[in-house]
């Protein structure tokens, strides 16, 4: 068991480095937008099913509240959270547009929406990134392989280049962590 605990941290560490060797102009290039897009009183749009939907809303979670330091609250939401939404949409229209009616609803010129899919492929928010790109919404992806068919619809599009989920999902949400320091120190200085 240990052989197996101390592999998947050595896993874990190896995905990292790659985000490391591949990803950090990508990386800046997602902050500098979502910071642009909130010095102009614009908001951050974060939405993906399953552990990606748990990393939108972890990510808001520390922009809303606060990552490092007291300052005022940020402008983001997850797209996941509203569960009589998601529901009544799926319902009503199907699952593959739960986030883009909301990006429809809610979003406006000068937003960031920031999708998380671990294949790069998830239907539903694919959608809501071309909804996006449709209404003049800048788009960030978070993905892992190849970024899949987020690739077509991404302004920026950071991907883990693996296609090891849990390996993938840590290095989201570092990738997140990230984004989440930079825009609160560079917002409140």
């Amino acid at each position: 068991m240990k052989e197996k605990i101390s592999k998947t941290i050595d896993d874990s560490i190896r995905a990292k480095g790659l985000v490391k060797k591949t990803q950090i102009a990508n990386i800046e290039k997602a902050a500098r937008i979502i910071l642009s897009s909130l010095k102009s009183d614009g908001k951050l749009m974060v939405f993906g099913n399953g552990g990606s939907a748990a990393d939108s809303q972890h990510i808001v979670a520390e922009l809303v509240g606060r990552f490092k330091k007291e300052r005022k609250a940020i402008a983001a939401m997850a797209l996941t959270t509203n569960t009589s939404t998601l529901t009544a949409i799926a319902n009503d229209y199907g699952y593959d547009v739960t986030f883009s009616r909301q990006i429809e609803a809610l979003g406006r010129k000068g937003d960031v929406a920031l999708g998380i899919s671990t294949s790069g492929n998830s239907k539903n928010v694919v959608e809501a990134l071309e909804k996006a790109v449709s209404m003049g919404i800048a788009t960030v992806g978070l993905s892992g392989g190849d970024g899949g068919k987020m690739r077509r619809v991404c302004d920026i599009l950071i991907s883990v280049g693996l296609k090891d989920t849990p390996r993938i999902q840590e290095s989201h949400i570092m990738i997140g962590h990230i984004i989440c320091e930079v825009v609160e120190e560079e917002l409140c200085k």
